[in-house]
């Protein structure tokens, strides 16, 4: 381009005129034309040294108002124009039909507020921590104590070594039950408050007080060192689950016809029968709790302690299936409800299930699997069981859970 601005065409060409000291020698052009966004050249000039405020303020705000043109057109395009498709997409469709969509989103409407009614109406249910923090309070069914300060902290062994190296070599040492346990800490500082605060820690994975001293991170390492670092409660409690040590109850399964037999110690079944911890099932369950304490009432608790064997408790099979019990067990150790525990082996069949071949029935979905889970977990009064999504494999599993308008909300 050349610097004379003669060779602009007559309707693009600059006007230069006014006060001679506000003339300038403009040496270009870049023009939009070509490119679709107008017709207007723009001219670059050497001399900006005389621009005024106001004038570089209205070409900004020029520029910002040309900006959110381009991005208001930009999203114009990329938006879908929904009317549009629904029209080409129903444009062969009988009246019937169309008609019979409409109340089928008319229903899936309402099914979607039932169910939020509902999740709003029901109790909220108690996590892992949350019960592992009244099982600390509360001290169902402790087996050791450990004596800091003159001062008894009745535990479970069971969590402790799961949680903490420390006390796991502890409390090898005295494997009794009962066993009084005189802690020697050898980290500066802490006292009973703040051992209290620590045991807290190993149960819920959060300090239960507010100490300035936690803070400190001197005091933090030395703590480390000695007790050891744990890992998350969930993935501790999911070791927990997966070993069973320090196990003290186990579940048996059995019919009305041979309950009598089972509370006899029939031990023929050991094979059969699933390990747990007290103090998890406790805390995750009344139905499980008063069971447990109704035992320690009776007496019944103190011969399974003088002969050192875990405590058996009878559950029967027309009530809860024995397929079911590892879900539920699953469940209460991790917070997680996966039905393809329930499809691991080829044991893991139930009385019910043979019942329902010898009469002919097909086997269970998985969806009236999980309502029949859904009902158990309310006889357990085990809420997260109830409410918890269930995890699944397969996407046809899932998708056969959805289309289901029976389940809870949870369960969709």
């Amino acid at each position: 381009m050349g610097a004379n601005a003669s060779n602009y065409p007559h309707s693009c060409s600059p006007r230069v005129g006014g006060n001679s000291q506000a003339q300038q020698t403009f040496i270009g052009t870049s023009s939009y034309s070509q490119q679709g966004y107008g017709c207007e050249s723009k001219l670059y000039s050497l001399d900006h040294g005389h621009e005024k405020p106001q004038d570089k303020k209205k070409r900004t705000s020029g520029l910002a108002t040309l900006k959110k043109k381009f991005i208001k057109r930009r999203k114009s395009h990329r938006s879908a124009d929904h009317a549009k498709q629904m029209r080409e997409l129903l444009s062969g469709w009988d009246v019937r039909d169309v008609n019979a969509l409409v109340e089928e989103y008319e229903g899936t409407s309402a099914l979607k507020e039932l169910s939020l009614q509902a999740s709003l109406a029901r109790p909220e249910a108690r996590t892992l921590q949350k019960d592992m923090a009244d099982l600390y309070q509360y001290k169902y069914c402790t087996d050791v104590d450990l004596i800091f300060q003159e001062t008894c902290f009745p535990v479970h062994r069971a969590i402790l070594a799961a949680r903490c190296p420390f006390f796991k070599t502890l409390l090898s040492s005295s494997p009794e039950y009962g066993a009084e346990i005189i802690m020697d800490i050898n980290t500066a500082g802490i006292d009973m408050p703040m051992f209290s605060a620590l045991l807290h820690y190993l149960y819920t994975g959060e300090f239960g007080m507010e100490d300035s001293r936690f803070q400190n991170v001197d005091i933090l390492v030395q703590l480390s060192e000695e007790f050891g670092t744990p890992n998350s409660l969930d993935v501790d409690m999911r070791g927990l689950f997966d070993y069973m040590c320090y196990y003290d109850v186990v579940l048996s399964f059995s019919s009305d016809a041979e309950l009598v037999e089972a509370f006899g110690g029939n031990q023929n079944c050991l094979d059969e029968e699933l390990k747990a911890h007290k103090a998890i099932i406790s805390a995750r369950s009344p139905f499980f709790r008063n069971l447990l304490q109704r035992r320690i009432r009776t007496g019944e608790e103190i011969t399974d302690r003088t002969l050192r064997t875990p405590t058996r408790i009878i559950l029967d099979e027309s009530i809860i299936p024995k397929k079911y019990a590892k879900v539920i067990l699953h469940c209460m150790y991790t917070d997680m409800v996966d039905l393809s525990v329930l499809h691991c082996s080829p044991s893991v069949g139930s009385l019910s299930e043979v019942q329902a071949l010898v009469a002919g029935k097909p086997n269970m979905t998985r969806a009236e699997e999980a309502m029949e889970l859904y009902h158990i977990a309310l006889f357990l009064e085990f809420n997260m069981l109830a409410q918890e999504k269930i995890a699944v494999s397969k996407p046809a599993c899932a998708a056969e859970l959805s289309n289901s308008c029976l389940l809870p909300h949870s369960y969709i």
